[in-house]
Formats: structure tokens, sequence, C-alpha cells
């Protein structure tokens, strides 16, 4: 069985409510369901938390799913004071054990020291930026993708503490010009091509095999 864990990082805070993220959270539950033979275990962060308790689902986890808008181009706060407070609270415990150098040869192998090898994560994040922002010569982020810009620290993260990144998807426009059903479809399909790999290596996706238990 393959043990999930997804961690809404959605956040009541000044205009937002935090439904967005949620919805995208509900999204990957369904999916995930479908597959069968799998655990989940769902962090609403905004919900308040345990520490240790959250220590635990990243040590039981064989992924992790990660659900964030973008605030001011970084994490929100709340989201950003769970990965203080958890990953800490992880040292020695099964998140990362040092930042991985030697006293005999301190200029080598930093961020080798993580906990976590043999899981990997996904994230998702959420702008009020249309995704032309990213791509046009001359707009705002000067032709630099989400992952590679503002996600590049959160990425190095996860590699200290040894995880692997699967593909990131990314939702734009979310405020002026939101397609909620569209964009929701269009995640469900990428996260059923990234699971598929990962669960079961089939060679038939899943929805066309519910296409065809549906004619018979």
């Amino acid at each position: 069985m393959k043990k999930v864990l997804i961690i809404n990082g959605a956040q009541r805070f000044g205009h937002s409510g935090g439904l967005y993220n949620t919805t995208i959270t509900e999204n990957t539950v369904q999916v995930l369901k479908d597959f069968g033979n799998v655990d989940l275990k769902v962090t609403h962060v905004d919900e308040g938390y345990d520490h240790d308790e959250e220590v635990q689902k990243f040590v039981w986890a064989d992924y992790i799913i990660y659900h964030t808008p973008i605030w001011w181009f970084q994490l929100p706060n709340g989201l950003k004071k769970y990965i203080d407070e958890v990953f800490t609270a992880g040292h020695a415990k099964g998140i990362y054990l040092n930042d991985g150098r030697s006293s005999a040869q301190p200029d080598i192998n930093y961020g080798t020291g993580g906990m976590l090898g043999g899981r990997k994560y996904l994230v998702t994040t959420s702008w009020n930026a249309p995704s032309t922002a990213f791509t046009l010569p001359g707009e705002f982020f000067n032709e630099t993708n989400v992952d590679d810009g503002p996600l590049f620290g959160f990425h190095r993260m996860n590699a200290f503490v040894s995880m692997e990144k699967l593909e990131s998807f990314h939702f734009y426009d979310v405020e002026k010009n939101a397609a909620v059903e569209r964009d929701m479809q269009r995640y469900r399909e990428h996260l059923r091509s990234v699971f598929e790999k990962e669960f079961s290596g089939v060679s038939v996706p899943l929805t066309q095999v519910r296409e065809k238990n549906e004619c018979l």
C-alpha cells in the first residue's frame, strides 16, 4: 500500500479565504482514492497541528503533496511557519540528521544529511499572475519559470532532507480570470499521469480503464 501525506497550505488572511487550495486538496484526495490501495493522511495547516505528529507523518509517508498559494512571491506565513517548526522538530528524528558535512571536509557535501531518502514530493501553487508573466520576453519574471525562480529555495529545502521532486503543477491567473473546472480537470489529468507511473507502472491510463468498465 502506498502512503501519501497531503499538506494543504491554504490560509485565511486578508482577502483570502483559502478556498481555492482547499478545492485542489479535495481533488487530490479523490484522484488518489480512485487508485485504490492508497493510504492517505491530510494536514490542513490553518487548522493547527502538533509538531511531533507531523514529523511522524513525514517519516510514515512514501509521497508528500504540498498545496500552497503564493503570497508576495513566497509561501504564505502559515505554511512557512509549519515547515520551520516541523522540520526543526524532525532533527535527528527522521527528517534530517545534520547538514551532511564533516569537520575534516567542511567545504563539501553540504545538504547530504537528510533522512527522508526514498520519498518523493509534488507541489502545486496558485498565482494571481498569468502564465505569460513567466514566459514572455519583457514580462515580470524575466522568462524564469516558477520552479527555477520563486520556488528555487522550496525545492532545495526538500532536497536538503533527501526527498526527490516529482513534476509540479501551477495554477495561474486565479483571481481575475479563474476557470476552476477547467483547471481542476487539467490538474487531475496531471496527477493521474504522475501517479500511474509511480504506483503501478501500468501502460493503460486508469481513465481508459474506467471508460472500458463503464461500457461492460
